[in-house]
């Protein structure tokens, strides 16, 4: 080229920018390199604080714990040297950055798979990883080999595995749950050493309502509701716990609601309890032919037992608390004079109502 008169500022900002650009492609190529090894568990030293984010030295590249990243209470310091789970790349007008997390779930599985061998080796898979962090994990394991118990490799000879996991995670507590394709039992296992006495499915809420024992409520709800919501997070189902008490006096209450309808006794009330229809919503979806399946109801029956739970739906006497209905002494209308039976009639009498008015 001919040469052309920059001048001495036109040639140095020249010279700043190639060398810029060097630098960046430098950095972009650095970053190919390692992103071609598939590594997602990194560990450097922490070379400066930056507004609280840790900034780590990983090999020739420069990687950044964001504070949110940072396990909570965890305080680190220039110069400690972590492990991190590699979570993104943000493109950013200084260049690609390469974004660390401590806190991601999967941080949890790779630090296993780091210090378990059958994992590494795939005859121990992990399911699934619920992280509370820096408070509790739970991490489901199955075994594809039948002599090779997927719990105890986790934990190791005297805990020596988890010990080591536990330890990078600043003492987070560890659950090692054995996964199950029956969800009941799945479910049963990452609530352990909580014993249930019963499971309520529901299938089309993707939900499970879990008795336990009252004395266990507490330990099976656990700190805040730490442990049913790792649970929840672990299974994929929406977990409900409830005491027998607590269970007992809904079932009991479902019971007085089914009473109110004519044609429903006693018997008829606790067989459909039994099938899961404690609400007047359940026997509105229902079917009559499926209702009618039941012992003491017809097909005829069992049309007007969900023509009236329709009608009491509509009159608002469905799910509302009856106690606190009467005690705002909401009006009642005549058309559900028909649905009052001598249980309902004394019912309200005892609570001090004897009049529409």
């Amino acid at each position: 080229l001919e040469p052309i008169d920059f001048g001495r500022v036109g040639a140095q900002a020249a010279k700043q920018v190639i060398l810029q650009r060097i630098r960046d492609a430098e950095r972009e190529q650095v970053l190919n390199d390692f992103l071609a090894r598939d590594e997602h568990l990194v560990s450097g030293s922490i070379k400066r604080m930056d507004r609280g984010n840790a900034i780590i030295e990983v090999g020739r590249l420069e990687a950044m714990i964001p504070r949110d990243q940072m396990i909570p209470r965890e305080i680190l310091r220039v110069g400690d040297r972590v492990r991190a789970y590699v979570l993104r790349i943000d493109r950013t007008g200084r260049g690609p950055q390469l974004i660390l997390s401590r806190t991601a779930p999967e941080f949890v599985g790779k630090l296993f798979e780091l210090e378990v061998p059958e994992i590494a080796e795939g005859i121990v898979k992990i399911e699934g990883v619920a992280r509370d962090p820096g408070h509790r994990s739970k991490i489901s394991v199955r075994s594809i080999d039948n002599d090779v118990d997927p719990v105890g490799a986790c934990v190791g000879m005297k805990g020596s595995r988890i010990q080591n996991v536990v330890h990078e995670l600043s003492g987070e507590k560890i659950d090692i749950v054995p996964w199950d394709e029956d969800s009941v039992k799945y479910i049963c296992n990452t609530l352990s050493p909580v014993e249930v006495s019963q499971i309520i499915i529901d299938e089309d809420e993707h939900s499970m309502d879990v008795i336990v024992p009252d004395d266990q409520l507490s330990v099976a709800i656990g700190r805040g509701g730490e442990n049913v919501r790792l649970a929840s997070q672990l299974t994929g189902w929406n977990i409900d716990i409830q005491s027998e008490s607590q269970m007992q006096m809904m079932l009991e209450e479902a019971k007085r609601r089914l009473l109110f309808i004519e044609g429903v006794d006693e018997s008829i009330a606790d067989s459909l309890i039994r099938l899961g229809y404690t609400t007047l919503e359940d026997l509105v979806a229902v079917q009559p032919e499926v209702l009618a399946e039941l012992p003491d109801i017809s097909r005829d029956n069992a049309a007007k037992i969900i023509e009236q739970a329709k009608n009491m739906l509509e009159v608002g006497m469905g799910v509302i608390d009856i106690d606190n209905a009467l005690e705002e002494k909401l009006n009642v209308p005549t058309t559900v004079l028909s649905c009052v039976n001598d249980e309902l009639a004394e019912y309200i009498g005892d609570k001090g109502y004897h009049t529409l008015a």
